[in-house]
């Protein structure tokens, strides 16, 4: 009998199936960190630039898939207006609907963590 591991595979040979999620915590915090933000402060380019660098700093982590820091950063905004909705601020509706804003700093910083690690890491071998 052997051992089948279906994991993913570093070039280290460390199994990373448990290990993202630590990473996808992290970026739940982020975008509920961004929502809380956006409703304090209640400005927009202060929300996209948080969503921004924590999209980048999560590319650069981990940078295979760099969607997937971008949908679970930006969709905990909007659910964090919408709680503060139902408990006690009330976030006016061009505000909540501003929040789906978030998405396109955040697919730039993704995306640009990720090429960033490529390069990094390409600089590192001396290619």
């Amino acid at each position: 009998m052997s051992n089948v591991n279906c994991g993913m595979k570093t070039s280290e040979g460390v199994s990373r199936t448990g290990s993202d999620a630590w990473f996808y915590l992290l970026a739940a915090l982020c975008g509920v960190g961004a929502g809380w933000a956006d409703v304090a402060i209640n400005d927009l380019l202060f929300t996209a630039l948080l969503v921004l660098s924590a999209c980048m700093l999560l590319g650069l982590l981990r940078p295979r898939w760099p969607w997937r820091w971008v949908l679970t950063v930006g969709v905990f905004i909007p659910l964090t207006e919408l709680a503060y909705v139902v408990l006690t601020v009330k976030p006016t509706r061009a505000q909540i609907y501003g929040s789906f804003l978030a998405f396109f700093p955040g697919i730039a910083g993704a995306y640009g963590g990720s090429f960033m690690r490529g390069v990094i890491e390409n600089l590192r071998q001396g290619k």
